[in-house]
């Protein structure tokens, strides 16, 4: 495939990637260590004849991004974690009305205002379940700067294609880190968008939400002459309220079977080394940079390290992290966290006996670290 040479950071990149992709709106709200993102699409959306707003908190940024993907248009937010809780309420919206938008969050320490200028990656698990109740995330984690690029691209074809919210996660590493990267051509992307899929049939045969129980709804935009309801409450396949037993049941199994029974569409991750590998390092975001330099050490050693990187974080790639787990003894999650991740690699690994290595005071972990950890507990 034909690429180009890009010299860029990775908030930069992400803002690029939501214009190449089709993103027409932006909403959202100035948050270390995300504000670039904003910035940078400020200025190319107008350019493109789409419109950037900078709203009055992070809770009117989201509110702004569903009016507008409810227009039809592909729409894009991008904040940091304590944005991402105020965001809660709404992000349960679109997952209950089923509107399409991707949400960057570029990861900063935390809780509350936690490190503001200090990299993380505590927002895992809010990733996961960012709003109450029962609903399937799906959340892309960026292991590069490239992927900063290509992963906010994936998010906006993914989010029409299952109708609902897409979380693209940097770190604060990622976001602010400046170099070269190989993309895709504005042409490539262009022609691989994937449009959101509408009815064009008579008025009165439209309902949004009658699908099969493994699909999305089709939400027309707005202003095109079809009627229907938005609601944040249990709704018929109008959209209008309902609390009648089986709808609600349908409904809320719908939302987690669209996702759970498509996962070969989502599934994504990286194998690095891992062919003969006797020592597995599971890492992700800017800490794989490190555990592939730690790999190279480590095999200069003779230690047979590899590297498995989960790209989509949510739904998790558990058969493949079964499979590792399952051949190779010695595995290390390493995080910037206390465990996010280890949590899911336990599940899908039913081992309790993984290896942690985290940090968690805004510091990122180095190669040497990495390495050092391993020769200490394998």
């Amino acid at each position: 495939m034909e690429t180009r040479e890009v010299i860029s950071t990775g908030n930069e990149l992400s803002a690029m990637a939501a214009v190449d992709a089709g993103c027409m709106f932006f909403g959202g709200y100035p948050l270390t260590p995300s504000s670039e993102v904003m910035h940078v699409i400020s200025d190319l959306l107008p350019a493109v004849g789409g419109v950037s707003i900078q709203m009055e908190d992070e809770i009117a940024g989201i509110c702004a991004v569903i009016g507008a993907s409810m227009s039809g248009q592909r729409a894009l937010t991008a904040t940091s974690g304590p944005g991402i809780s105020l965001k809660a309420e709404n992000l349960g919206l679109a997952q209950m009305a089923e509107v399409p938008l991707v949400c960057v969050n570029v990861m900063r320490g935390g809780p509350s205002t936690g490190l503001p200028t200090r990299v993380s990656q505590g927002d895992v698990a809010q990733a996961k379940n960012p709003s109450h109740g029962d609903y399937r995330s799906i959340t892309l984690c960026a292991g590069s700067l490239a992927e900063c690029y290509t992963e906010t691209v994936r998010a906006f074809n993914l989010a029409d294609r299952f109708m609902q919210p897409v979380f693209v996660l940097l770190d604060e590493t990622l976001g602010h880190m400046h170099g070269k990267a190989d993309l895709p051509t504005q042409e490539a992307v262009k022609a691989g968008i994937v449009p959101r899929k509408t009815f064009d049939g008579p008025a009165e045969e439209y309902f949004p939400y009658e699908c099969g129980p493994t699909e999305p709804a089709t939400l027309n935009p707005m202003f095109e002459g079809y009627r229907y309801h938005f609601t944040g409450l249990h709704h018929d396949r109008k959209g209008f309220p309902t609390e009648e037993i089986e709808t609600c049941r349908k409904l809320i199994q719908r939302l987690d079977d669209k996702v759970t029974a498509h996962v070969d569409e989502l599934e994504s991750f990286e194998e690095f080394m891992c062919d003969d590998a006797e020592v597995l390092i599971v890492a992700y975001g800017s800490v794989s940079l490190a555990a592939k330099e730690a790999i190279r050490h480590l095999r200069a050693d003779g230690i047979k390290a590899g590297l498995f990187r989960p790209i989509t974080l949510w739904p998790s790639p558990e058969a493949k992290i079964k499979e590792y787990t399952d051949k190779i003894k010695d595995v290390l999650v390493v995080e910037l966290n206390i465990g996010q991740y280890m949590d899911e690699v336990q599940r899908a690994s039913g081992r309790l006996d993984l290896k942690g290595l985290y940090k968690v005071n805004g510091r990122p972990i180095s190669p040497y670290e990495i390495a050092n950890e391993v020769k200490a507990v394998f």
